[in-house]
């Protein structure tokens, strides 16, 4: 029984210094979301407010731009996953590979090679462990990225889309990442960027009201030098500020992922060291109740040796 004993406590002390960890970890990811939170709020009406001005200069100009204009039968498309660099972030990763895959599947089955760029650890040794190829791929600032991060992304993908299918170009660029919803709901989504789809902008009723909402723009818009000047410094910006609103709701979901996965963990360590207090107190008081009974039958023998003697 004592041998039993003290594997029970060394199982608990091992516990409980996995549980350390777990919630230095916990609390270091909820420090860290507060800040991520900012980021993405900050962000997120630029890149609005720069959409709505590409899409005003693209429809307004009524210019036929490669960056804007659909091509006739696209057949090269690329995808920007965003993964993390790090593990222990529950589903997180998985589920943003899983969304990629469901991508390349929909993409192939429309009869267009599929081009697949990757930032983050989790999903480079996804594609390298299954011998996939990757055009290209960024690691080491998924937890905290910043513009120029995004600007080092971004200038692959401009460059791509703005050359021939057969000098490696690609029709279409979609991304794929995870959107920070709240702090309990963290869902991966696919985005097509480019080339910009003006019919989600319009709404249902393009006929009538798109073609009465250009009579209204074209009016207001000069441009200086051209239209397709001013879409060629656009848009490179455009690209940039997406990928960077994805890296940081990317990054924010990343914490929410870890917090919970973490705040998960240290509440199973809990039950496990109570369960592992109870089985280890239940052996030690197996101990005392051996330990009595081998001094009560110990007593008693002497006791007995004792009276035969005497007779």
């Amino acid at each position: 029984m004592g041998a039993q004993l003290r594997v029970y406590k060394r199982r608990i002390k091992s516990v409980k210094a996995t549980k350390k960890i777990t919630k230095a970890m916990e609390m270091i990811a909820a420090s860290r979301i507060v800040k991520a939170q900012r980021q993405v709020a900050a962000s997120t009406p630029y890149a609005e407010e720069l959409t709505a001005a590409v899409t005003a200069v693209a429809d307004g100009a009524n210019v036929k731009h490669p960056l804007t204009t659909e091509a006739e039968a696209p057949k090269r498309a690329a995808i920007l996953l965003i993964t993390s660099d790090r593990g222990l972030a529950g589903g997180y990763s998985s589920n943003a590979i899983k969304a990629a895959e469901a991508l390349t599947r929909r993409l192939d089955g429309e009869g267009k090679d599929v081009t697949t760029y990757v930032v983050g650890r989790k999903g480079v040794a996804y594609y390298n462990f299954r011998e996939r190829p990757v055009s290209d791929s960024w690691t080491g600032f998924t937890d905290s990225p910043s513009y120029a991060d995004a600007k080092t992304v971004a200038a692959p993908l401009i460059e791509s889309i703005g050359r021939e299918a057969a000098e490696g170009g690609v029709d279409e660029l979609h991304i794929v990442f995870t959107e920070f919803v709240s702090m309990m709901t963290q869902t991966p989504v696919q985005r097509r960027m480019l080339p910009l789809s003006f019919a989600a902008e319009a709404g249902a009723g393009e006929d009538a009201a798109g073609t009465a909402r250009q009579a209204r723009i074209q009016p207001l818009y000069d441009f200086e030098p051209s239209a397709e000047e001013v879409l060629d410094a656009l848009l490179p910006r455009y690209v940039e500020s997406r990928v960077y609103n994805a890296l940081l709701q990317a990054a924010a979901s990343e914490h929410a992922a870890r917090r919970r996965a973490m705040k998960s963990a240290t509440d199973n360590a809990e039950e496990l060291i109570k369960s592992l207090t109870r089985l280890a107190n239940a052996a030690r008081q197996a101990d005392i109740t051996q330990e009595i009974s081998e001094i009560v039958g110990g007593a008693s023998a002497l006791a007995d040796a004792s009276a035969g003697s005497d007779r």
